[in-house]
């Protein structure tokens, strides 16, 4: 918006400098030849957006001025002003040729074509008008270059900082992988065998047993898909495998139901792994916090929405405000970057409900 402004602010300076010059001589130029330089001087406010073509059409109106009129006033302005746009924004060949294009017809039309003052003085009056031409020339190019220098120095810190979140990330990793991983394997072997020899013996497998292995084995998975996200690898979890977890969460001693309106179908990949990890969490957070309680997940597919609704009847009284653990606030962080809306609040009966409306 600035820029734009500034844009019209040199128009107008232009042009309010050439009219007041052919207004305080004599009749220097003819109607057409006004509405010419009128014209040249007005298209400045494009020079941002068409420089090319607002220094062709510049130069050409003034041109015509100078074949029609032949005016002793310096009507060149508003091309060494398009010119210096041309260069800044990169378009050399277009502006350079351009600029040598109207001098060295202002040469033929004076020497060779159109009679009047000698031609050691037309030319002497070219060469001048040569040195304007090649500082604009200069000054547009010093200023391409500082732009493109700094845009070099913007693109090269914009990657050092994502090698440097990359590294990160994969220290990150090792480091999980090297402390959780282990330890959630030795759980899972040790409960394995604790089962195994449970059945050996012909005794009954305590169901807290096989939820443990269960459980440590999800554990394992859903940690090796993280270290695979921190090191930049797909995440391959989605509303695909929302029946397992929904079945994992029964096996754990949670009952959940299950609901899906509306025509299933395929989501974007970032709104189909959210879902999934919403109702993963939530459901965590039921069995942690609950107490005995049951849980319903709705799913609700629309034209312009992805619905997520996790129900459970637990021990959170209706007026409690809920304090936001992490838990809460990665499912905020992934509704909201995703432009959808979060709400997790107590039901007025009892129990809790998370909510998230996604759009697809």
């Amino acid at each position: 918006m600035n820029r734009r402004i500034a844009d019209i602010g040199h128009a107008v300076a232009v042009t309010a400098l050439l009219v007041a010059a052919i207004e305080a001589g004599a009749p220097v130029v003819s109607t057409a030849g006004y509405v010419l330089i009128i014209i040249s001087s007005v298209s400045l406010v494009l020079r941002r957006l068409f420089p090319a073509a607002v220094l062709i059409l510049s130069t050409a109106c003034t041109l015509a001025v100078y074949i029609m009129d032949r005016p002793d006033i310096f009507i060149e302005l508003p091309v060494l002003v398009a010119l210096y746009s041309a260069l800044r924004s990169g378009h050399r060949l277009v502006g350079i040729s351009t600029g040598l294009t109207y001098l060295a017809s202002l040469v033929v039309m004076n020497v060779m074509i159109l009679p009047g003052h000698p031609a050691r003085e037309q030319i002497q009056d070219r060469v001048m008008l040569l040195g304007w031409f090649i500082a604009a020339i200069m000054l547009g190019e010093a200023a391409w270059l500082r732009e493109k220098r700094a845009a070099d120095q913007a693109r090269s810190n914009q990657e050092t900082a994502l090698r440097l979140a990359g590294e990160e990330r994969l220290r990150i990793a090792r480091e999980l992988h090297d402390s959780l991983t282990h330890s959630i394997s030795v759980i899972k072997v040790q409960a394995g065998v604790a089962v195994h020899l449970a059945r050996k013996r012909n005794e009954d497998v305590p169901e807290a047993l096989l939820a443990i292995q269960e459980a440590s084995g999800d554990a394992v998975r859903e940690l090796r898909e993280t270290l695979a996200a921190l090191r930049g690898e797909p995440e391959t979890s989605g509303l695909d495998r929302l029946d397992d977890l929904v079945e994992r969460t029964k096996s754990a001693g949670l009952p959940v139901e299950l609901t899906i309106t509306g025509s299933r179908r395929a989501l974007p990949e970032e709104i189909d792994r959210a879902a999934y990890r919403i109702v993963q969490e939530a459901l965590t957070n039921v069995a942690r916090h609950a107490g005995e309680a049951r849980a319903k997940v709705h799913i609700g597919y629309s034209m312009r929405e992805l619905t997520v609704q996790i129900d459970d009847d637990g021990q959170t009284a209706p007026d409690t405000n809920p304090v936001p653990g992490l838990g809460l606030i990665g499912m905020r962080e992934r509704v909201t970057g995703l432009g959808g809306v979060l709400s997790a609040t107590a039901r007025p009966d009892g129990g809790f409900r998370v909510r998230a409306e996604l759009p697809v």
